[in-house]
């Protein structure tokens, strides 16, 4: 039946009507053109060539089609590498986000602990150095009353002296020596 639709189709839409004289007379070119042409279509139609074109048709559709279907699964995938980069990149974001926090606070804890520590040390150097002076304090004080009994055992000596007499003297030595021997025996 196809084949039927497409001779008619060819026949009635052929350009033999506007040729002169009768039209199925060998000497008529149209005429000739036209078996030629319907012996040129049957040819094709044995050797099957519109099926081959039909399956060259088909075949070259369904490689456009897998194409297509490799294209599609290749941007899928890309998207899915895409969004786990994405992930990837805020997860790493946000863990150097907690870093610089982390280092923050670590630097304000170790400027606190500094400043504890110089406090501290401030405060050993303040108690060494009162400790220092009251010990140079003490050493004068020291030194002081040493020289005050110094000065005072010259005075006594002096005023014992001017007030001394011989007799006194000699009475003073042999009651220490009294005082001695009473002590030893």
């Amino acid at each position: 039946m196809r084949k039927l639709a497409t001779l008619l189709a060819l026949t009635a839409a052929s350009p033999a009507f506007a040729a002169s004289g009768p039209f199925f007379s060998l000497h008529n070119t149209n005429f000739i053109v036209l078996l030629a042409f319907i012996l040129f279509i049957l040819v094709l139609m044995k050797f099957k060539v519109p099926g081959m074109l039909a399956g060259m048709l088909d075949k070259r559709a369904e490689g456009i089609q897998s194409e297509l279907d490799e294209a599609r699964a290749l941007r899928e995938e890309a998207q899915t590498i895409l969004a786990s980069y994405e992930r990837k990149q805020k997860e790493v974001a946000e863990q150097a986000d907690r870093i610089v926090e982390h280092a923050k606070s670590e630097a304000a804890n170790a400027a606190e602990l500094a400043k504890e520590d110089l406090k501290a040390s401030i405060a050993r150097r303040l108690a060494a150095a009162q400790d220092q002076i009251a010990s140079a304090q003490a050493a004068a004080v020291k030194e002081v009353r040493d020289q005050a009994i110094i000065i005072a055992v010259g005075a006594a000596n002096d005023v014992i002296a001017k007030q001394m007499t011989a007799a006194k003297g000699n009475k003073l030595i042999e009651d220490a020596i009294a005082e001695v021997d009473a002590k030893l025996h």
